[in-house]
């Protein structure tokens, strides 16, 4: 009946030799499941169900399992953070749809459930992605016609480098978690792609060429937001620092945050979240929010230290961890107090940096070198006079330990042996 996901299901089932009795049960067991509940309908049950079952299959799966699933946490922070209410909403990396998914669970939680548009009569997001692996982008079109959702996915699976599915999309929102530091990406790239204006990312790693392609794809007031891997923010390598001095210096970068390790199923290599916009000037956003004017601002958020170990291998945000890391980019973003929250410099945890303290670090975009450490130690002397004074303490020793090593092999050789 439904039309939007015709081949989207695999049919085969008889040809995957699942013992036909326990595939049986399943089905009666899923039949049990009472859809009636005082706060969800059967649309959010039968999600929580399908979201459940994908973070099980990503556990269970390990490192593969990562392309399907990114930790619904991060996911939720970024859309909490880039307030996607209603416009064009793409992920050029889509895996199983995650963001389109906390995407419409913002527009229930913060427009009373009112998802539908009630003058057009349609959906207040306009869902675009875009995905290569056949079995993912199949997940990613059961996940969205459980909940409902209108999307395009393009005509097929597709790599986003080589085959674009929409070419012509300037989307509002763009969110994504490519797959971090990936090799021989451009294989099939034409090397004057105009996607790629602020510099050739390296063959060797795809994390600008992902950057690039959503700013291409980003309206003139857009926001996008991309997880990397934490080497993005300071590698020189192979044109990658070019290509970060040319985002900075074109006034592109809005807010880095420093993410905890242990998030990720799939990898220990730790990340980060960067928030690119094309436009800081003052003006309303999508959300209704008076933005100021932060042109020439870039926020950095450290969060290595928020949110708690939910087992022995995996750390996961609260609620209130979302919530402090949220309100407080709102509050800068505004000028104004946000929930109680009105934004100042905090030292350990967030700073507010200019382009000419940028440009001072030479372009290193790693939160922990613009927050610095908590003023106070328990002693009370301040983080920066104590760090002076330990660094010299410890050259002086470095100095001593060089004598004495020298003096024990002058003694040595004096008995006859040689270290």
């Amino acid at each position: 009946d439904n039309t939007k996901i015709k081949g989207a299901l695999n049919k085969s089932y008889s040809g995957l030799q699942i013992d036909q009795a326990k595939l049986n049960e399943l089905i009666n067991l899923i039949a049990t499941i009472p859809f009636v509940h005082a706060d969800l309908n059967s649309k959010d049950i039968l999600g929580h169900v399908y979201e459940y079952m994908l973070g099980q299959f990503a556990l269970a799966e390990g490192k593969k399992g990562g392309q399907f699933y990114t930790p619904a946490s991060i996911v939720t922070l970024i859309v909490e953070m880039i307030e996607p209410f209603e416009g064009r909403v793409y992920d050029p990396a889509m895996g199983s749809g995650g963001f389109f998914v906390q995407s419409d669970k913002f527009i229930e939680r913060y427009a009373g459930k009112n998802e539908i548009d009630p003058i057009t009569q349609k959906q207040k997001i306009s869902i675009y992605g875009q995905e290569y692996n056949h079995t993912t982008w199949q997940l990613a079109a059961m996940n969205m016609a459980i909940r409902g959702l209108d999307y395009d996915f393009g005509k097929e699976p597709a790599s986003t480098y080589t085959n674009v599915q929409h070419p012509d999309l300037r989307a509002d929102f763009i969110m994504a978690n490519p797959p971090f530091n990936m090799k021989e990406w451009n294989t099939g790239v034409d090397d004057n792609d105009p996607r790629f204006k602020y510099g050739q990312p390296p063959a060797g790693n795809a994390n600008f060429a992902w950057m690039q392609h959503m700013l291409h794809h980003l309206s003139a007031d857009g926001s996008q937001a991309l997880l990397l891997a934490n080497g993005s923010m300071s590698s020189t390598t192979n044109n990658e620092g070019a290509i970060r001095q040319a985002l900075i210096e074109n006034d592109l970068i809005e807010c880095m945050v420093a993410l905890p390790g242990q998030l990720f199923t799939n990898t220990q290599i730790p990340a980060c979240i960067w928030f690119l916009t094309k436009n800081k000037t003052a003006r309303t956003d999508k959300a209704g929010r008076k933005l100021r004017d932060r042109k020439g601002e870039v926020l950095f958020i450290d969060a290595r230290n928020l949110g708690y170990m939910k087992d022995r291998v995996l750390r996961d945000f609260t609620r209130d961890d979302i919530e402090k890391v949220a309100d407080l980019y709102h509050a800068w973003k505004t000028g104004a107090e946000v929930n109680g929250i009105a934004y100042e410099d905090q030292a350990g945890f967030c700073k507010s940096a200019t382009l000419e303290e940028i440009t001072k670090h030479d372009f290193v975009l790693t939160p922990g070198r613009y927050v610095g450490a908590t003023e106070e130690l328990n002693d009370g002397i301040p983080f920066g006079e104590k760090m002076a004074t330990l660094t010299a303490k410890l050259s002086e020793q470095f100095a001593e330990s060089a004598t004495l090593e020298a003096e024990i092999k002058n003694n040595l050789a004096g008995l006859g042996y040689e270290l």
